[in-house]
């Protein structure tokens, strides 16, 4: 598809307005060194990565990607306002891979789609700094790091709080053992809603290709609540709660624990609240429960993962986080409320504030890029490498299968398998629609 022209309209209100919300300071690499780069899905949490990066001063961008002609458009005004050059605009990944030649791919897009782009930016030489999770499915996952270690590419996972200041000194307190030996770990996340009432299907926008957004996934009727940004809670482009909030708050235990996978598995939940779901021709609604239970056994201690969209917030305070108990206490790790420890002698409790390079949005992206690009040129692996990502990603897969069969599962973590048990290794993949290709 050829270059997209750029609307003044769009330009004057949309991109002007986000520019103007987002100061953007501009730095120099500390290498001098400028990687051709391109973001594949331009949506807000895209353009938010790409705005550290062009701080950073690492990155000439020259393509931008997105099967949304009026996000692409916005994108592509933003940066050439914001560098005085304007990328290239494409509707197809694969052409923009083809043409552009570029070193470095910012990989945005839906959930869906991460394995197949990650996997076709690797292929053609570029280094990919990817959005969690890193698959749709256990077996898309593995691909992506099969093929990052065959073709020696740093990728670095979007799992920004692996190297967020309160979360690594969570992790020294931790791991010198301050809160004793740890027993049990919740992983929890809520958040507000109620009944779910179904929402009228409605025509393709003319600026969206609909065919390309679904992609490998079904082909179902266009709803506004899907685009722009509400995928996540559709199972066939995401995974939930489980998918989205679950791989950054499941890798803490992963992080601290220093093993790879849980040896069992249990979920249960379901949608009590949200009613039942509903997809026809005429309307839908959603169909990720709208609360989830998971039990992880692992050696020497049990995790459990809970979230629920309704009820608020059980303190008024703490929404999203994990609490370590162990035999000196327990230790909770937040996120933007920081970490504290509540001994179990009574002794002081000890607090530790929260520190983010974006005060906003409560993340460390800026310090996530330049760990990415120093990997690039070092040759280390890179604090969230794609392993990292693939097994936290693995972890809220796990559950969902076992939410999907409806009972426990055991799990042969090296081998990647349910040993002897079919039924649930028919789920570390799925069906793609043609005429897109399952990666292997």
């Amino acid at each position: 598809m050829q270059n997209l022209p750029r609307r003044s309209f769009l330009q004057v209100t949309a991109g002007a307005a986000t520019t103007a919300l987002v100061p953007w300071v501009k730095s120099e690499s500390k290498s001098g060194k400028k990687y051709r780069t391109a973001l594949i899905g331009s949506g807000w949490w895209g353009m938010n990565i790409l705005r550290s990066a062009l701080a950073d001063g690492s990155v000439d961008v020259v393509a931008v990607c997105d099967v949304d002609a009026d996000e692409l458009e916005v994108s592509v005004d933003e940066i050439d306002g914001m560098t005085g050059k304007a990328p290239k605009g494409y509707r197809d990944y694969r052409e923009l891979l083809e043409k552009e030649k570029i070193e470095i791919a910012i990989v945005a897009s839906p959930d869906h789609w991460h394995a197949l782009q990650g996997i076709a930016c690797l292929r053609a030489g570029a280094h990919v700094y990817m959005e969690k999770p890193t698959g749709h499915t256990v077996l898309e996952s593995r691909a992506m790091l099969r093929v990052a270690r065959e073709v020696n590419r740093v990728v670095q996972v979007g799992m920004h709080r692996r190297i967020g200041p309160h979360y690594q000194s969570a992790m020294k307190f931790l791991k010198e053992g301050k809160a004793g030996t740890i027993g049990m770990v919740r992983a929890f996340v809520q958040s507000p809603g109620g009944a779910e009432k179904p929402e009228l299907n409605s025509p393709v926008p003319e600026n969206l290709d609909w065919d390309f957004y679904c992609g490998p996934a079904p082909l179902r009727p266009f709803n506004k609540r899907i685009h722009p940004g509400g995928f996540r809670n559709y199972l066939d482009f995401a995974n939930g709660q489980l998918g989205d909030w679950g791989v950054h708050w499941l890798d803490q235990i992963l992080w601290w624990s220093g093993q790879k996978h849980p040896k069992k598995i249990f979920s249960t939940g379901g949608r009590p609240v949200r009613g039942a779901v509903i997809l026809n021709e005429k309307e839908q609604t959603s169909d990720a429960p709208d609360h989830q239970v998971v039990s992880y056994e692992f050696d020497g201690f049990t995790a459990v993962w809970e979230h629920r969209r309704f009820g608020g917030s059980e303190t008024g305070k703490s929404k999203v986080g994990c609490y370590f108990h162990g035999s000196q206490g327990t230790f909770y790790l937040g996120w933007k409320d920081g970490w504290t420890f509540y001994p179990s002698d009574n002794s002081p409790v000890v607090h530790e504030d929260p520190r983010f390079d974006h005060e906003k949005d409560g993340d460390n992206i800026p310090m996530l890029w330049r760990d990415f690009i120093d990997a690039i040129q070092t040759g280390r692996r890179p604090v969230a490498d794609i392993e990292i990502g693939h097994l936290a990603t693995n972890m809220s897969l796990l559950g969902m299968i076992s939410q999907k069969l409806g009972r426990s599962l055991v799990w042969d973590g090296e081998a990647e398998r349910f040993p002897s048990d079919e039924e649930a290794n028919a789920l570390l993949k799925r069906e793609y629609r043609g005429p897109w290709q399952y990666p292997t």
